[in-house]
C-alpha cells in the first residue's frame, strides 16, 4: 500500500476527446482534493488496446489543464500495470473464488433477468460446470475468468446520492483475450495508489457493490464513493458521439473559451460564487445536467 498524500483520482479512458460530461466530473474530483489540501491523481484506464492510444491520452491531459486542473507526478497507465492485476486474479484463484465462463454477450442477456429496469447481473450459466463440461466448451472458444462473489447486496454512503444499496455480481476478472479486466485492475489501481475516494460518473454507480465485494475478497481497503450525476442533451439523452459541441475542440469552433467551459461547469455542480477551497459535495444535485451546447446549441 502507498503512504503517500495521494486521495482523490480521476480516471479515463484514453478513447477519445473528453467531452463535457468527463471534464465536469473531472472537475468535482479535482476541487474535492483541493478542498482538503490534497493531492489529485490522473490514471489513464487504457485496458482497450484497441481503441485506447497515446495520442488521446495527450489529448485528454491538454483538456484537463485547459480549465485549470492540476495533478501530481506522472499518470498511471494500466496497460503497463498487467502483472499487478494478475496477482490479484492468482490471490482469488488460490481461494477458489475463479471460474472460467464460456458465455457470449447474447447468451447472457438472454438468460439474465433484469427485474424492475436493474442491472443485467452473470446468471451463473458457467458457475458450476464440472471438469469435463469446460474441457468441451475450451474446444469451442476461449474462456474468460469470473469471480465467484458470493451474490447478494453491498451498502454504501455515496457524498451526491447518499444510501445505496445494490446487488454484487460475478464481474470477468480477465476477458478471454486474456487482458484483465476493468473491475479487477480498478480496484487494484484504487489499494497501489492509495485513493480514499472514488469520484466518477453516475453510469458507474450499480457496480459500485461488485467492486466493494471484490476489495473485501483481496483483502484491499474500503473507499469512498462520490457519483457525479450525468450529463444530457437537449433531448434528454446521455452525452453520444454523434452529439455536437461537447468537447474543447468543438466548442471553440463554436466560440466558446476553456474557461467560459470551466465557469459553466462549476455552476452546474452547485459551487457558483464559492471558491475551489470551498467546493462543498451537499451543493451538488442528484438529477442529470443538461447541455446548453449539445447537439451543436450555444
Amino acid at each position: 500500500m502507498s503512504n503517500t498524500s495521494v486521495r482523490v483520482r480521476f480516471a479515463p479512458s484514453p478513447t477519445g476527446e473528453l467531452h463535457v460530461g468527463n471534464l465536469r466530473t473531472a472537475l468535482a474530483a479535482w476541487a474535492s482534493c483541493v478542498a482538503r489540501g490534497e493531492d489529485f491523481l490522473v490514471r489513464m484506464e487504457d485496458l482497450d488496446r484497441v481503441t485506447s492510444s497515446p495520442e488521446w491520452s495527450s489529448n485528454q491531459l491538454q483538456s484537463l489543464t485547459a480549465i485549470g486542473i492540476t495533478w501530481r507526478g506522472e499518470p498511471v497507465v494500466q496497460s503497463e500495470r498487467f502483472a499487478l492485476y494478475n496477482d490479484a486474479i492468482a490471490q482469488l484463484h488460490a481461494q477458489d473464488l475463479v471460474y472460467e465462463c464460456f458465455c457470449t454477450r447474447r447468451e447472457i442477456a438472454e438468460a439474465a433477468a433484469a427485474p424492475h429496469g436493474g442491472p443485467v447481473l452473470y446468471p451463473g450459466i458457467c458457475a458450476d460446470l464440472t471438469e469435463a463440461e469446460r474441457a468441451a466448451k475450451r474446444q469451442e472458444r476461449t474462456g474468460a475468468l469470473r469471480v465467484r462473489s458470493g451474490g447478494g447486496t453491498e451498502t454504501f454512503t455515496d457524498r451526491v446520492h447518499g444510501e445505496v444499496t445494490a446487488p454484487v455480481d460475478d464481474v470477468v476478472l480477465r476477458r478471454n483475450d486474456g487482458v484483465p479486466a476493468y473491475n479487477v485492475a480498478v480496484v487494484v489501481d484504487d489499494a497501489v495508489q492509495g485513493i480514499t475516494e472514488v469520484v466518477r460518473g453516475a453510469d458507474l454507480l450499480q457496480i459500485t457493490a461488485s467492486q466493494m465485494r471484490l476489495q473485501k475478497l483481496l483483502g484491499l481497503p474500503a473507499v469512498q464513493y462520490a457519483h457525479v450525476p450525468l450529463v444530457v442533451n437537449t433531448d434528454g439523452d446521455r452525452l453520444a458521439k454523434r452529439d455536437q459541441g461537447i468537447t474543447l475542440p468543438q466548442l471553440a469552433t463554436m466560440g466558446v473559451s476553456a474557461s467560459e467551459v470551466r465557469n459553466v461547469l462549476w455552476a452546474s455542480l452547485g459551487q457558483d460564487g464559492r471558491e475551489v477551497q470551498e467546493f462543498s459535495w451537499d451543493a451538488v444535485s442528484r438529477e442529470p445536467w443538461v447541455s446548453p451546447w449539445s447537439n451543436g446549441k450555444s
